[in-house]
């Protein structure tokens, strides 16, 4: 990230990134109490690798952020400076930061932002994450309590808890009473909490609020920064859902997904948020047509019941559209879980099959020359357990190789990448329906005020404006949806909402005049040549 060359004490293994591109500036920042030679960046990440001994130890926190291309780099360097001295610096932690602007320059400036986990001592050593945590008795109470906190306790009368040999059982109880009973002490590690305790410093930073705080803080410095240098850009850290927007958000997808479209490929990501703009797209136009249709209500009401249908058609249509999606999605996810589920039972065979085996050849060294029969019986077994582990190897390299890559991890991030776009898809089906709800109240609404002798006329304007209404709704699809677009499926959307309003679907008998003539000439102008060669053939 910082395209250094850094030899890792750790592993003796020298990282030089010195010939990656794109860097602008880097820099280290550290609190006051931190060692000066941790000004170094080689010096501070071999200091943060030997503090950490655990082999699931988190040696960092890092944040990737996208910078304001409305600034320049100067500018995104004193808004970086500012964000991460107040925000984690001023709160102890030290902080390593580049700023990237990769090829060609100006379409993605970004920064990485390291920052340690542990706080630091007023003498600038590391502090602990956790603490272990006994867990203590004093008669019926059980409580937990650190070392330290242990030595003030103990004079209270509370007893650490030990496990304790009763009959084949292993029980915790304080010295005291297992002493009582005459009891064996099974092992002399006392009973503690699973994850220990806390540090209150690392609890506050790995929590969820402040993770938002952190979000809310950077939206704020950014915009101070764009207002400073004159942009009347602004961003905005909350979600769409937050901010009272109705579209959807799009998914971040990735160099992979980008490297996938590039080969020519079609990227799961990148066609969901392909959809999510379309969508989002007639989302905003259906809401402009409404809004313009409200505002000139007084115009006539049969128009605008028109509209409420047709708004209602619309979303009917993605709903459909929604629910071809998500069959699809279901169907691929569904033989790659097959998949999955087959492979995980032939490894799983494989390494039962092979321990048996292993555990008969351990048998059979050990038995005497006398033993020979039990020899021979193992021989057999065993050679039968070699043939099952061959045939289950060989099903192994098969379902391998029905794979593109021949790999299971890529299996693993199709079905990850299959499963955010199925929930996607769930979500978006939820907002349209509650969508579609939200217009049938209005359409109710308009409709009730209607007196009932007055119905019949209102609806026979309805049905010659329909027609036209039609028309429209197929040319935004058409626009909206290029060559996904499905005429079917605009014609099972209208028959759900007509059927759900009462009303009796059209049938060429009883269509208007004006209807008839405009599916004339559609038919005309999308069949030129069929036209032509009929016209001849009567003539």
């Amino acid at each position: 990230m910082s395209c250094s060359n850094i030899l890792n004490d750790y592993d003796g293994v020298r990282h030089n990134y010195t010939r990656k591109g794109g860097l602008v500036w880097q820099e280290i920042f550290l609190p006051d109490n931190a060692p000066a030679e941790w000004a170094d960046r080689s010096v501070l990440w071999n200091a943060v690798e030997a503090a950490e001994t655990t082999k699931e130890s988190r040696l960092a926190r890092m944040f990737v952020v996208a910078l304001p291309m409305e600034l320049n780099h100067d500018q995104q360097m004193a808004l970086l400076t500012e964000y991460i001295q107040q925000q984690f610096v001023a709160d102890g932690m030290c902080a390593d930061v580049a700023l990237h602007d990769p090829d060609p320059p100006g379409h993605n400036p970004h920064a990485h932002i390291l920052l340690t986990m542990r706080p630091l001592d007023e003498h600038g050593d590391w502090q602990y994450k956790t603490e272990k945590e006994y867990l203590c008795v004093r008669g019926d109470e059980e409580r937990g309590f650190t070392a330290e906190e242990f030595a003030q306790a103990k004079l209270d009368g509370w007893e650490k808890q030990y496990p304790y040999k009763v009959g084949r059982k292993k029980v915790y109880m304080a010295p005291s009473v297992a002493e009582a009973q005459g009891l064996v002490r099974a092992s002399k590690h006392p009973k503690n909490t699973r994850y220990g305790r806390q540090n209150p410093i690392t609890e506050r930073w790995n929590s969820e609020s402040q993770l938002l705080n952190w979000r809310a803080a950077w939206a704020e410095t950014c915009n101070r920064h764009l207002e400073m240098a004159a942009s009347e850009a602004r961003i905005d850290h909350r979600s769409n859902a937050e901010r009272g927007i109705d579209e959807q958000p799009t998914v971040h997808e990735g160099i992979a997904a980008r490297m996938i479209e590039k080969r020519g490929g079609t990227s799961v990501l990148c066609e969901m948020n392909r959809q999510i703009r379309t969508d989002n797209a007639l989302l905003r136009a259906l809401k402009k047509q409404v809004q313009k249709l409200m505002d000139a209500v007084k115009q006539g009401l049969p128009a605008l019941l028109e509209s409420l249908r047709d708004a209602m058609v619309l979303v009917q249509y993605q709903l459909l559209f929604n629910d071809g999606q998500q069959a699809s999605l279901s169907k691929r996810l569904q033989a790659i879980r097959n998949l999955t589920t087959e492979y995980k039972t032939i490894q799983m065979a494989i390494k039962g099959k092979t321990a048996q085996r292993k555990a008969l050849l351990a048998e059979q060294a050990e038995l005497s020359p006398l033993q020979f029969i039990r020899s021979n019986q193992i021989s057999q077994e065993v050679a039968a357990l070699t043939e099952d582990i061959e045939e289950l190897r060989f099903s192994k390299e098969q379902l391998l190789a029905s794979i593109p890559d021949g790999d299971m991890k890529s299996v693993a991030r199709q079905e990850k990448d299959l499963t955010t776009s199925m929930a996607r898809l769930v979500d978006q089906h939820e907002q349209l329906s509650a969508q579609r709800e939200g217009i049938r109240a209005d359409y109710d609404a308009e409709l009730a005020g209607v007196a009932t002798e007055a119905l019949p006329d209102i609806q026979a304007e309805r049905i010659i404006l329909r027609a036209e209404h039609r028309e429209g709704i197929t040319h935004r699809l058409q626009d909206t949806y290029g060559k996904h677009y499905q005429p079917g499926l605009l014609t099972k959307a209208e028959r759900i909402i007509s059927t759900e309003l009462g009303e009796q679907p059209a049938t060429e008998a009883h269509r208007s005049l004006r209807e008839q003539l405009n599916t004339h000439k559609q038919t005309q102008e999308h069949h030129p040549e069929k036209n032509k060669h009929d016209h001849t053939r009567g003539r």
